[in-house]
């Protein structure tokens, strides 16, 4: 039985959504927050390279709609801009929406725990973890500063993306990912399924090949190396673990490999996209990861057994696509 990619039978829902009336905006989700969070800059060219990160963060969130906060952009009011993120942070515990929260800038690391430099007294990842602990929604957490793989450690869990820009807390150079990331997650370029939209998971992988590049170019030394953590175990997956979006290496006996939920976020989704009642969503998430899931055991089945699975879960995508098609008529 020859494979069908997950990202083939989306595309394929995608245009029959497109071609078919509307769907009820009531079975849509809502869109997400952003969180901006841009630190002290210390120089001035600094400054100007943060700016235009948030200000390529707010374009994309903009054009999908979605509700845009900030820490650090505005002159400082009396209030100290770790004070105003925890209130922030606090004032969105009852929300339902996913929460994108970005952090850029610089950040610093003294052999036990990492920070991030705020215009005023830096933040910790213990402190930031106790910020976001009441929050029970979908959480997206991108820290692009140096020293920033502790954050990962520290705010790890279930129903949580974080990426760092780096894979230690001792990678004390400044990073280039923010810059990359921000540009990768609206370009066409860094789709690499070609389903018209790009998952944090490709603008990760993107972003990341940019960068050693960037290296490469000036003759340098990778001083950064980029984690992506979406399973909750804390430890994070580097993006050459990844040829395209196929894992080319696992790991250890028990641990899955990260990046399978951020392949299914978006900070600016298709129209199709857009399209998918909630519940069809979800559904198609899940069939997906569990094909993945088949797929990385497929060593230790046979070959009769595997096709078996691999049949039933496609039924199961076919079956789930009949019905979104009959239910947009």
């Amino acid at each position: 039985m020859r494979w069908i990619a997950p990202c083939f039978v989306r595309v394929c829902l995608g245009v029959w959504l497109l071609t078919s009336a509307a769907l009820a905006s009531t079975n849509r989700s809502e869109p997400p927050t952003l969180l901006l969070v841009i630190g002290a800059p210390g120089e001035p060219q600094y400054q100007t390279n943060f700016l235009d990160q948030a200000a390529g963060w707010t374009a994309a969130a903009q054009r999908q709609g979605a509700r845009v906060l900030s820490v650090g952009l505005t002159p400082e009011s009396g209030r100290e801009d770790r004070t105003q993120l925890e209130q922030l942070l606090t004032a969105e515990t009852n929300q339902v929406s996913p929460l994108w929260l970005v952090l850029i800038g610089h950040g610093t690391f003294d052999g036990k725990e990492a920070r991030f430099n705020a215009r005023g007294p830096d933040f910790s990842a213990s402190e930031l973890a106790s910020w976001l602990a009441p929050l029970s929604r979908p959480l997206i957490i991108i820290n692009t500063t140096s020293s920033s793989a502790p954050f990962l450690q520290k705010l790890s869990r279930t129903n949580r993306i974080v990426l760092t820009a780096t894979r230690s807390g001792n990678e004390q150079n400044v990073t280039r990912l923010g810059s990359a990331l921000s540009q990768a997650l609206v370009d066409p370029e860094a789709d690499l399924d070609s389903d018209q939209q790009t998952s944090l998971l490709e603008a990760f992988l993107a972003a990341s090949q940019r960068v050693a590049e960037s290296y490469k170019a000036e003759g340098r030394l990778l001083t950064e190396h980029a984690l992506l953590d979406d399973n909750g175990d804390g430890l994070g997956t580097p993006p050459e673990w990844y040829r395209g979006l196929r894992p080319i290496k696992q790991p250890k006996a028990g641990k899955t490999i990260d990046g399978r939920q951020a392949h299914q976020v978006y900070l600016l989704p298709s129209p199709a996209e857009l399209a998918l009642p909630t519940e069809v969503r979800a559904q198609r998430d899940a069939l997906e990861r569990e094909i993945n899931r088949l797929r990385d055991r497929k060593t230790t089945l046979s070959e009769t057994a595997y096709y078996a699975e691999l049949e039933a879960l496609l039924l199961k995508l076919a079956i789930l696509y009949r019905d979104a098609e009959s239910a947009s008529r």
